[in-house]
């Protein structure tokens, strides 16, 4: 069993570093999108830009993490816009209209987010209701609940400081929000690399039975994948709160795709068990400079929506493709 062990963690470790090599691809990518849109335009190439940039992928970069630690085992998670949402009207709501101090109010809107998660992850683990069912279920769910704290209305109101996180350039380059993105990355790919439970998302995600079997308890470990990815949702959606000083039930539509196409473009393979946070990071970047860019031409956000779908086919296609050879 020890040598079992050992050699589990030796194959888990590989994978980690396999998961960034697979990051190269990407990050080829990246590059000669940078490239094409610094002589397509020249507003692209400029340090106002990037910082706009930046702050444009806050969101989406702090819901991609949770999002590629639920595929990296194998699963999905479609309720991550809607507990986004849901998590934006508890704090709105609590420090708006009952005057609870955002203190108390951010910490419990995360507290249902993550609530949201852990009952997903029973569903899937307890009951075998499959994880697009499950998460499904639980987008309707957060969602409805969304909207039943106003009857759909938005809440503005929030402390001036609160929207200053989204503002204030500290150094005149790093506002709090993206700060938090940062961290959220850092903590994220230290957890992934260094960590035991890091090379458990790799485990499950190979062969679930085999983890199991090599004394990884996977049914606890899918359920704190589940609570994390949907902590983190919540988290984003606190950001979101902060840039746009209000918040309202219709916020996070199709941020889960987003999130999964960040996930895919990055190099994750749907099925689990390869990739990593490294190229999520990659992945969320070149989404926020194709769309810069897309803006900076002109290029109606219609066609914007069919050239990212593209580019998501083209990441699935060259995943399959380094698949089978």
């Amino acid at each position: 069993m020890l040598a079992a062990t050992k050699e589990r963690h030796g194959i888990a470790a590989g994978q980690i570093f396999a998961s960034l090599r697979g990051a190269t691809g990407p990050l080829i990518g990246l590059l000669l999108l940078c490239l094409f849109l610094t002589f397509a335009t020249d507003k692209f190439l400029s340090i106002r830009n990037f910082l706009n940039v930046l702050d444009q992928i806050t969101v989406l970069g702090v819901m991609a993490v949770g999002m590629t630690m639920v595929i990296l085992i194998g699963g999905i998670d479609l309720a991550v816009g809607s507990v986004m949402a849901l998590a934006m009207m508890v704090v709105g709501y609590l420090n708006v209209v009952v005057g609870v101090p955002m203190g108390i109010a951010i910490p419990a809107a995360l507290l249902v987010a993550s609530l949201n998660g852990l009952i997903a992850g029973l569903l899937i683990t307890r009951f075998n209701v499959p994880a697009f069912i499950a998460t499904l279920a639980m987008m309707s769910i957060s969602r409805g609940i969304a909207n039943m704290i106003t009857d759909g209305q938005q809440i503005i109101g929030f402390p001036a400081w609160f929207n200053m996180m989204a503002i204030v350039r500290f150094g005149g380059f790093l506002t709090l929000t993206v700060a938090v993105m940062f961290v959220v990355f850092l903590i994220g790919l230290l957890y992934q690399r260094y960590r035991h439970g890091g090379r458990i998302l790799y485990a499950i995600g190979g062969n679930a039975e085999v983890a199991r079997l090599a004394g990884i308890n996977v049914q606890l470990a899918t359920v704190l994948v589940y609570v994390v990815c949907s902590f983190l949702a919540g988290l984003s959606g606190m950001v979101l709160a902060a840039r746009l000083d209000s918040v309202q039930p219709s916020s996070g539509v199709s941020y889960e795709l987003d999130a999964i196409a960040a996930v895919v473009i990055g190099g994750t393979s749907l099925s689990g068990g390869t990739g990593g946070i490294g190229g999520t990071i990659i992945g969320v970047l070149i989404i926020g400079v194709l769309r810069n860019g897309l803006n900076l031409l002109s290029v109606s956000p219609f066609l914007q929506q069919v050239i990212i779908g593209a580019v998501i086919v083209l990441a699935v296609t060259a995943e399959t493709y380094r698949k089978r050879k």
